[in-house]
């Protein structure tokens, strides 16, 4: 079986309370009164404590699209340069060892792509593989993970590593006063995650078995909901990246996750009672909520999930990734048990995974 080999977080420099972040946003986005009031409601309602961001507060207000856009590339470097290395030391691997590079993002744009950027820092081969993935939200962490299982169901021998980069703070829209910007800039924060992943004949080599903290990944499920595209995602104009964020994200997973989920589930003798590891995007109060309600989970069950969202708040494809990360290193499951990695994001669509400890 593809095995997850080690998974690492990079978090930027620059931490901020919520009340901090807050404040500054009334003086970049400079609302009209009812709106400040507003805004500090949907702030306080996101649950999230604090968020590191890519630059200082005091920065964003001088950022038009070309300087957020050059940031992040800086930025989504060096972060992404960090988790990779943490990750292949973690997995007792080196750079010259992978065989294909994922990046995934959604918060910046560049060309040559994030993993080519990539690829002389951290020692890669010149004839790695590359896959940039663009537009996949916060579904892809859980996405690029499924695929680069099925890179390794036909690769046993190789290595793939999966990058993960958004920093969704340099998205802010300083002139946009919609209810989705004011919810936005109090949910979502920035990060990068590294993961590598194994083929069936690496991981026996390197000895990674159940039962040592290395989940296996036994299959995956992809659910595109049609007449749903603008749930989720952005208006890309003169000014960047304008959000797109319906209250209706919610209302998608009540009805469809836990059909999805149990027919994903059934073919492997398994239902939801049978789950052992939840590995859940943090999406926000709401979406967590849904989750927990319709699959009638305990409370306990997406606890990784919440801390994640308080501490750093929604950082998109990296938040399951982290979520993934704080699940192994709080002392993996039993041997043998079963979990599933899940994410949901623009289409609007879901990526569902099974693992098993």
């Amino acid at each position: 079986m593809t095995r997850v080999a080690a998974v690492a977080t990079v978090l930027p420099d620059h931490r901020y309370s919520q009340e901090q972040i807050t404040r500054a946003i009334v003086d970049v986005v400079e609302p009209a009164g009812e709106r400040v009031a507003l805004l500090e409601r949907f702030h306080g309602a996101t649950r999230v404590r604090s968020r590191a961001l890519a630059l200082p507060l005091e920065a964003y207000a001088d950022l038009d699209f070309t300087a957020a856009n050059d940031a992040w590339i800086a930025v989504a470097v060096d972060l992404g340069t960090r988790a990779s290395r943490t990750a292949l030391e973690r997995a007792g691997l080196a750079g010259d060892d992978v065989d294909l590079v994922i990046s995934t993002t959604v918060t910046g744009l560049a060309v040559p792509s994030l993993e080519a950027r990539l690829v002389e820092p951290l020692g890669l081969r010149p004839d790695v593989r590359r896959l940039p993935l663009f537009g996949l939200g916060c579904v892809a962490g859980a996405a690029g993970t499924a695929r680069a299982a099925d890179h390794l169901a036909g690769h046993p021998d190789d290595v793939v590593l999966l990058v993960a980069v958004e920093l969704c703070s340099l998205t802010l829209q300083p002139e946009d006063e919609s209810l989705a910007n004011l919810v936005g800039s109090g949910l979502f924060g920035d990060g990068a995650a590294a993961v590598v992943l194994v083929g069936a004949r690496r991981a026996e080599r390197l000895g990674l078995v159940d039962g040592v903290g290395a989940p296996s990944v036994l299959d995956s499920r992809s659910a595109f909901y049609p007449g749903t595209q603008r749930v989720m995602g952005w208006d890309i104009g003169a000014t960047g990246f304008k959000l797109v964020l319906g209250a209706e994200v919610a209302d998608v997973v009540e009805q469809h996750l836990a059909a999805d989920l149990k027919a994903f589930l059934a073919p492997h003798a398994l239902d939801v009672d049978d789950i052992g590891a939840w590995v859940g995007h943090p999406g926000g109060p709401k979406v967590l909520d849904a989750v927990t309600r319709v699959l009638g989970l305990p409370d306990h069950a997406m606890a990784h999930s919440w801390a994640s969202m308080a501490e750093n708040g929604n950082l998109s494809s990296v938040s399951v990734l982290q979520v993934l990360e704080r699940t192994i290193d709080a002392g993996p499951p039993a041997a043998g048990t079963p979990g599933v990695l899940f994410a949901m994001g623009p289409g609007f669509c879901a990526e569902l995974v099974l693992l098993r400890w």
